[in-house]
């Protein structure tokens, strides 16, 4: 894979090639590029242990690395994934909550490994786009959910 000018670098604990492994068989346009091990020891871990993961998440390239206990994810970083449907919504949520994460509030969930996901469908960020009433009741409708459902969403932007 040719180096992207611009690279999101992820700092994990000591799993990077297990959450990229997840990711790649979890989004489509996701893959696991290359697994580099370090040549000697560093603060993180020692030499011959997986230092960095080279991968891409829905297209976007990315660097796993294990750099230890020093950093921990917050959801100030988050990936956002458009569904088209409750299906495709609830396909990721579940992916990610059933394997470890933890569901959050309005769309978020977290993987295990800490990285926060907003798993957001079409539906809302269009009516969110379109102003006015119907993203303001799209918005109060999504503030009282932790998954998101698209049919609350679809009544909520309905005209009246």
């Amino acid at each position: 894979m040719p180096l992207a000018k611009n690279t999101i670098c992820l700092w994990y604990e000591t799993e990077a090639e297990a959450a990229a492994r997840f990711y790649a068989e979890t989004f489509p346009d996701s893959a696991v590029h290359a697994v580099n091990r370090a040549p000697a020891d560093y603060p993180g871990g020692t030499a011959g242990t997986v230092l960095t993961v080279s991968f891409t998440v829905l297209g976007l390239p990315c660097l796993g690395l294990n750099g230890g206990t020093r950093f921990s994810h917050s959801e100030a970083f988050s990936f956002q994934v458009s569904t088209e449907d409750q299906a495709e919504t609830d396909h990721y949520w579940d992916t990610i909550v059933t394997n470890g994460g933890e569901e959050s509030a309005c769309g978020w969930c977290r993987d295990r490994w800490g990285i926060s996901w907003q798993i957001t469908p079409r539906v809302l960020m269009e009516a969110m786009e379109t102003g006015g009433a119907p993203a303001q009741r799209a918005f109060e409708a999504m503030m009282q959910m932790s998954r998101i459902d698209v049919a609350t969403i679809e009544r909520a932007i309905a005209p009246a």
